[in-house]
């Protein structure tokens, strides 16, 4: 059985706890997971966050194609953590399987995700494939973020508070 691990550190510009809840609630997860190419419907989605709780999410793309992927919820620390399968790392078949890990910390405003992926029945370059799809889903999740989070200026500016008359 041939394993492989990699890591992934990115900050967003967002408190920790919507980061947590991009990872836990359908419709913001929905926002981001998957490649641009496909849509993840919320009302596909299976959030149930709590050890032994599953996750599955269905990815749509052009006529018709679906790819599901699920898996078990290990550990659940709220805004903290979260340890995940997807597929089964402890009887794999002949299917690749992976254990992940997402850390969050919260720093200066923003917040530090450690993601790391350790896989059953895969290759470094599976591995690495996964890599690159996991980096465009995060790229996806910070533009979603970006969108979520409250601009003092633009909400001021559509209100008409906040300016001087002089």
């Amino acid at each position: 059985m041939m394993t492989a691990e990699y890591e992934i550190i990115r900050t967003f510009d967002a408190p920790r706890e919507l980061v947590y809840e991009a990872w836990t609630e359908p419709r913001r997860f929905s926002c981001w997971f998957g490649p641009r190419i496909f849509t993840t419907p919320a009302d596909r989605i299976v959030l149930d966050a709590r050890p032994g709780g599953i996750w599955q999410a269905t990815m749509v793309g052009e006529e018709g194609f679906e790819m599901t992927l699920n898996g078990v919820y290990r550990e659940v620390t709220a805004s903290e953590r979260l340890v995940f399968t997807t597929g089964d790392p402890d009887n794999p078949g002949d299917g690749p399987a992976s254990t992940v890990t997402v850390t969050l910390t919260e720093q200066g405003g923003a917040t530090v995700m450690r993601f790391h992926q350790h896989g059953v029945n895969t290759d470094q370059g599976h591995a690495e494939q996964a890599r690159a799809g996991w980096s465009e889903f995060f790229d996806r999740m910070a533009e979603h973020l970006a969108g979520s989070r409250p601009d003092p200026a633009r909400d001021r500016a559509r209100t008409g508070a906040g300016r001087s008359h002089s």
